[in-house]
């Protein structure tokens, strides 16, 4: 029988699973703030060491595994791989996974706080934090680039059957079907009219689903949320960050891991725009109350780090900025849809955000400058030196790369 989790019984789960015994004084926090996909439950033991247990709401339906399976799955990889477990950044300290009540338990990490609240809360953008970031991402990407080990542990579960085929992301918008009248407001119908007034932003989508190439291990859902900076991170020479929930995690291309980040860093510029009836799109940007200019440098440290510690990736993939750009803008696309579905909002800052998604999509070249505040030239100058090596053959996607979208009557 299926257990649910409470504030009530979560101590005496934890018993029964050998994680804590009734001699540890255990106490539940029922503060901690829950979402619409998972029960949290953060669990005091002696000696203020503590627990995070996770448990999601909706599993096992129609046989689709647990979305906890995937980040116990990169737990059980890092322990078969050791390199990897030198890359202290991506540990996730998983101690538990239940697969038949879909309950993750994992240490909590109390000396580090969501990146997102830190740069909320002090209004400042360290390029020391985002140079952590770029360095651990490019490691880990460096690390298993087309290292078919890796490929296959992600792709199997550890008695060997398949679990998964890897999903090509880069499927802009979702179909629109007749039902979605009945199930959000008249307004937020623009988001689907606009996208689709726009030959243009859909071949560009589809460019990069036609371009998708799974080469190496990915997050696939990085944002300033998903990761942990350390309360100490001034004064600390590694293990400044930590990147979590690896629910997602899969085979996947690199520029989508580092364009998805990046998009977070823009969303704190453009939702911080003055929005008024009387000024244009371009002054609402301008009037922003984080300008761009105040991110550029960390956006522009956290790619300078990843390809000085993954340099080979511009001999793999030469178009490489320019796809971490599009990728940023699909991102930004990807979660008004995601904000639309929840909140049923849509008004003129997701109007604005969705230019500017459609510019860094359609015109990535004329986009860069934007992004980083320096030309492609200036990224990539310091690495031109480097050795050509040979293009690696394409593996074949295992995911139809992008479908048939009805349009809406009339667009």
């Amino acid at each position: 029988m299926v257990s649910s989790l409470s504030s009530h019984n979560v101590i005496q789960y934890l018993q029964e699973a050998g994680l804590c015994s009734s001699e540890d004084g255990a106490s539940a926090d029922s503060e901690l703030p829950q979402s619409s996909k998972n029960r949290n439950f953060l669990v005091t033991l002696t000696g203020n060491r503590k627990l995070l247990v996770k448990q999601e709401r909706c599993f096992g339906v129609d046989g689709i595994p647990h979305e906890f399976f995937n980040e116990w799955l990169l737990h059980q990889l890092v322990q078969q791989f050791p390199v990897l477990g030198n890359i202290s950044e991506i540990g996730t300290s998983v101690v538990h996974f239940d697969e038949v009540n879909s309950i993750l338990v994992r240490n909590y990490l109390s000396e580090y706080e969501e990146l997102k609240s830190f740069y909320g809360d002090n209004s400042i953008f360290p390029e020391a934090i985002a140079t952590a970031i770029g360095n651990s991402l490019a490691t880990l990407h460096r690390t298993t680039y087309s290292r078919r080990e890796y490929r296959n542990f992600m792709a199997t579960s550890p008695t060997g059957v398949i679990r998964y085929q890897f999903c090509n992301p880069a499927q802009g918008v979702s179909a629109v079907s007749p039902e979605i009248f009945g199930s959000i407001p008249t307004e937020a119908l623009q988001f689907y009219i606009f996208h689709q007034c726009y030959e243009s932003l859909e071949s560009a989508i589809a460019d990069l689903a036609y371009e998708w190439n799974p080469c190496c291990l990915t997050h696939n859902d990085l944002k300033l949320e998903n990761i942990l900076v350390h309360s100490r991170w001034q004064n600390l020479d590694n293990c400044l960050v930590r990147l979590i929930d690896w629910e997602a995690a899969s085979w996947g291309e690199p520029a989508f891991d580092l364009g998805s980040l990046i998009a977070d860093y823009l969303r704190i510029w453009l939702e911080s725009m003055v929005i008024d009836s009387t000024l244009t799109w371009e002054e609402s940007l301008q009037l922003a109350v984080i300008p761009v200019e105040r991110l550029q440098p960390a956006i522009l440290a956290l790619t300078r780090a990843y390809l000085q510690a993954f340099p080979m990736i511009l001999q793999y993939r030469q178009d490489f900025i320019l796809r971490v750009v599009q990728f940023a803008g699909l991102a930004l696309i990807n979660q008004i849809e995601q904000n639309l579905k929840c909140c049923q909002h849509f008004d003129n800052v997701g109007i604005n955000i969705l230019q500017v998604a459609k510019t860094l999509l359609t015109m990535p070249q004329q986009s860069v400058e934007t992004v980083f505040g320096v030309s492609e030239s200036e990224i990539i100058e310091p690495l031109q030196k480097l050795q050509t090596v040979p293009k690696t053959a394409r593996e074949q996607n295992l995911l139809r790369i992008y479908y048939e979208k009805p349009r809406l009557r009339g667009c």
